[in-house]
């Protein structure tokens, strides 16, 4: 009789618990004190949970009003790209010429062939023009072609207006397929009590520095970025001239990687400073242009594999390496002439239609979320991770997600709560966005899909509590 009293308690109990999740159309309690809190209606939200043991369980709120997604957009680009990219495709770089080199001289140009390689940094160009001087090449007579021609156009970054006031930082690069060093020049900048000196890294010797219009304050030099503004460039006499604006700390020193010089000058530059720091030489001029179907390969560099590559996208939340993925899926699938964007775009909505997901109201624009114009519904939200999490890419998808508590773009968020490690989830954040996606677990261990948005101009000082307590409502299930 004890037993069955036992056995009995536990059943209930686990029929209240079943309950408390059964599909709901209003907030609960705690999610509508957050939004109370935060000054805004439920109108602005849009969210979809509910445990992949049962979908007709769970929270539904707005779920097919289109809404900016911000970052969490990079989930439909990564699960995409890993079935139709593939866990172990690589970018390339390769270095071509159109005739094999006879007694260590090219008979033409040196082609430097980009191919969407994430890893093609300052070391690695060196890498490869290493392997070239020990194969014996001293002079290269036709000059440098620099192909960036996988993409079409070549150039996106080329007359496309700024995302925001601060196109020199890494998170608003527009990539290319050569994407050197991710177009970022390294600058060290080092101020004592009374001047403000600036260098390269690596040295430019071409490049002009001028500092000069800069003051110094007495702020702390964590603050640098408060007095910073956008240096202006000067290329009317060929190599360019930097002037640096605005103010910095005194007795301060910053390593920053910017977006500010020309990329195709700065690749010259380099290609040119390093084989003559070899012992080479190269006659002729620098151009961007395609290569020869029947160039030679003369030697190459691998990126890691896409499975690798996904943990920065998503742990770091890194727009460069996302809009470099998106693009090669659209390069995957382009007809000839048609833009490389535009069959990405085709190639995501080609994957909803063949996952049965719904495509109206989605809008694709870079796949990374950076965007005004990207849109996606909580409910296509929610049918992406499930898709994903019952395909065979699940592990390599679970292992590149921020873990709440524990690292990336959650490390911080979750402490303490019972979402601690036990939420899997991409983070998104504009001007006016706040959003999370992805998986998390209530105290079953059930895994549930979550997918939440919030559009309003206070979102990103006062939205983030309001979705923090959908995951901990989530995680509290029982």
């Amino acid at each position: 009789m004890r037993h069955f009293g036992w056995l009995g308690a536990f059943v209930i109990l686990m029929l209240t618990g079943c309950a408390t999740v059964k599909n709901v159309n209003a907030l609960p309690p705690t999610v509508e004190a957050a939004l109370q809190r935060a000054g805004m209606t439920d109108t602005v939200l849009g969210v979809v949970a509910y445990p992949l043991s049962d979908k007709t369980s769970g929270l539904r709120l707005h779920a097919d009003e289109p809404r900016q997604p911000g970052s969490t957009m990079k989930l439909v680009t990564t699960i995409v790209a890993l079935e139709r990219l593939g866990t172990n495709s690589r970018g390339r770089t390769d270095l071509l010429a159109s005739v094999k080199p006879k007694d260590g001289v090219i008979n033409g140009a040196l082609y430097l062939r980009g191919g969407a390689d994430t890893d093609l940094d300052w070391g690695a160009l060196w890498g490869m023009l290493r392997q070239l001087r020990e194969q014996g090449v001293a002079h290269i007579q036709g000059g440098l072609v620099v192909d960036r021609s996988l993409f079409n156009p070549p150039r996106l970054d080329v007359g496309l207006p700024p995302f925001d006031e601060a196109p020199e930082f890494q998170y608003n690069v527009i990539p290319d397929a050569l994407n050197l060093n991710t177009s970022l020049l390294g600058f060290v900048l080092q101020s004592d009590d009374q001047a403000l000196s600036a260098r390269t890294s690596p040295v430019l010797p071409a490049l002009r520095l001028d500092t000069s219009a800069m003051t110094l304050n007495d702020n702390a030099c964590a603050k640098w970025e408060d007095t910073w503004q956008l240096p202006t460039v000067d290329a009317d006499q060929g190599a360019p001239l930097l002037r640096f604006r605005g103010q910095f700390p005194r007795n301060c020193s910053r390593q920053l990687d910017l977006n500010l010089v020309d990329r195709q000058w700065a690749t010259a530059a380099a290609v040119r400073q390093i084989w003559s720091q070899l012992g080479g030489q190269i006659s002729g001029p620098d151009v961007e242009g395609a290569t020869p179907s029947d160039a030679v390969v003369l030697t190459s560099h691998l990126g890691r594999p896409f499975a690798e590559v996904a943990r920065g996208m998503m742990k770091r939340s890194d727009n460069p390496l996302t809009r470099l993925t998106y693009l090669r899926l659209g390069a995957k699938t382009a007809t000839a002439g048609e833009a490389t964007l535009d069959a990405a775009a085709g190639s995501v909505r080609e994957w909803f239609a063949a996952k049965g997901i719904p495509v109206e109201g989605l809008v694709m624009d870079n796949g990374s979320g950076l965007s005004r114009s990207e849109r996606i519904t909580a409910h296509q939200m929610a049918a992406v991770l499930e898709v994903a999490y019952k395909g065979p890419y699940a592990p390599e998808l679970l292992t590149s997600l921020p873990v709440a508590g524990v690292d990336g773009t959650l490390s911080r968020r979750f402490k303490g709560s019972l979402a601690e490690g036990r939420a899997r989830m991409k983070t998104g954040t504009l001007r006016n966005v706040v959003a999370l996606a992805g998986y998390v677990q209530d105290q079953y261990d059930r895994t549930w899909v979550v997918a939440a948005t919030l559009n309003h101009d206070s979102a990103p000082a006062k939205g983030h509590a309001v979705l923090d307590s959908i995951v901990e409502w989530v995680a509290s299930q029982q």
